[in-house]
């Protein structure tokens, strides 16, 4: 339909009833399109705690609801005038602007979910927003001016050498346009599956990371192979090409190869876990996320560290949350000898208890650890069960109430001793005389 037949039809219907009957039409479908969807967000809303399919697709797709139910009653709108014999001229020229509108926010609320769910939107991001909702509009521009099917046919007449075989730029822009809308379809899905996975109690951390990122990775290879196929690009041809560039990424990300698969070594094997407690060369900390590349750990401090995946499989990780997460702390004194460690020993015993976060399964217990030169060396041990809370603030509430035992004279530390002697006359004569020149 060229440009200039829709602006004759549009001033040809403008006298006529139809007309007003099509924008009354259209602000109606507006305003029903709107509150449908405002309808069903308040309602999914007030039954978030539910579960099910349908939430699931309610949740995702409520940014895009509104529009989409704009379409929809539009397209109804249209076929109940064809069915009356009113002109539609105003309805057709409606249903392409809406159709975008619901395709430019499907896009950018998928890009936003994928790419920038746990963070702010980043300037890529945007930018590709821009660009992509200016060819949305370019190509609903050429489409109402009757130019899409000369630039169609344009793009076929155009063959490209793909090896021995050529295909043309339409089914080359087709093939981009069906792998980013089925890979970011195939992102989403597998996002949205990894987290519902990541809720669900009664499966593994692990196992839910392996089952979530395997689903990801399978999505991706059938969205990429299933969109190359409905353009009709035979798979065969990139057959060489994959082969090149196969051994190429082999030789060039060895390293990164590795990572990966030490990532899913781990997940499956089940050695480390989110929330575990390890220490990794001079790194420890928390392991707040089990990435397939990668693992973050959490430093006591806040200091978050990135350790590749090779380096947990290659050395020595220590799980202080492995098969037992309860660990011992321990604090020492000196006490000065003469001290009744008879009396001393059950009372110090006595002061882990009531502690928080402090075990009475395994009990407190103190030792004598060595006769030091100056008084007894005890050790006051005890246990904990969340070591990814740390120790400080447990072992100080401990020594606190050691030190009111200090204060309150029960405990008698040790102090160094020394002794001061005072020479005789004779001797201090002698040691004058060599000090002399």
């Amino acid at each position: 339909m060229p440009l200039s037949n829709v602006l004759s039809d549009l001033i040809e219907d403008f006298d006529k009833p139809s007309f007003l009957y099509q924008a009354g039409a259209i602000v109606v479908c507006i305003v029903l399109g709107w509150g449908l969807g405002y309808a069903i967000r308040r309602a999914w809303l007030r039954g978030r705690s539910g579960n099910g399919v349908v939430q699931i697709g309610v949740e995702s797709f409520s940014y895009v609801l509104s529009p989409l139910a704009v379409v929809g009653f539009l397209a109804l709108a249209k076929l109940l005038f064809v069915a009356e014999r009113y002109n539609v001229h105003l309805l057709r020229l409606a249903l392409p602007l809406f159709a975008s509108l619901a395709l430019i926010r499907l896009a950018f609320y998928l890009m936003r979910r994928v790419f920038a769910r746990h963070g702010p939107v980043g300037a890529a991001i945007l930018t590709f927003e821009k660009i992509f909702a200016m060819l949305v509009w370019l190509a609903v521009a050429l489409y109402i001016a009757g130019l899409w099917p000369d630039v169609f046919e344009f793009l076929d007449d155009t063959k490209l050498p793909l090896g021995k075989n050529k295909v043309s730029m339409a089914a080359i822009l087709q093939a981009i346009v069906s792998v980013v809308v089925l890979l970011m379809l195939a992102l989403w899905a597998g996002a949205s599956l990894e987290e519902r996975l990541m809720g669900v109690q009664g499966i593994h951390t692990s196992s839910r990371a392996v089952i979530g990122r395997m689903s990801r990775a399978v999505l991706i290879i059938i969205a990429v192979l299933g969109s190359l196929t409905l353009v009709g690009i035979d798979l065969t041809v990139l057959s060489v090409f994959g082969g090149a560039l196969g051994v190429g990424l082999g030789l060039g990300m060895q390293k990164i190869a590795s990572n990966y698969v030490s990532g899913f070594v781990i997940l499956l094997e089940r050695s480390l876990a989110i929330g575990d407690m390890i220490s990794v060369d001079k790194f420890t900390g928390k392991v707040t996320h089990i990435n397939t590349r990668y693992t973050i750990l959490q430093g006591l401090d806040g200091v978050e560290t990135v350790l590749p995946n090779e380096m947990l499989i290659s050395g020595p990780v220590q799980n202080q949350s492995l098969s037992n997460r309860s660990i011992r702390v321990a604090t020492t004194l000196s006490v000065a000898y003469g001290s009744d460690l008879d009396v001393l020993i059950p009372l110090l015993e006595q002061q882990p208890h009531g502690v928080e976060r402090v075990l009475d399964d395994p009990a407190p217990g103190v030792s004598l650890t060595k006769f030091g030169a100056d008084g007894y060396d005890l050790e006051v041990g005890f246990w904990i069960s969340d070591p990814e809370n740390g120790r400080g603030g447990v072992l100080s509430e401990v020594n606190r109430k050691i030190y009111a035992l200090v204060q309150s004279g029960q405990i008698k530390l040790a102090y160094p001793s020394r002794d001061t002697r005072l020479l005789d006359a004779q001797m201090v004569s002698v040691l004058a005389g060599i000090s002399r020149p």
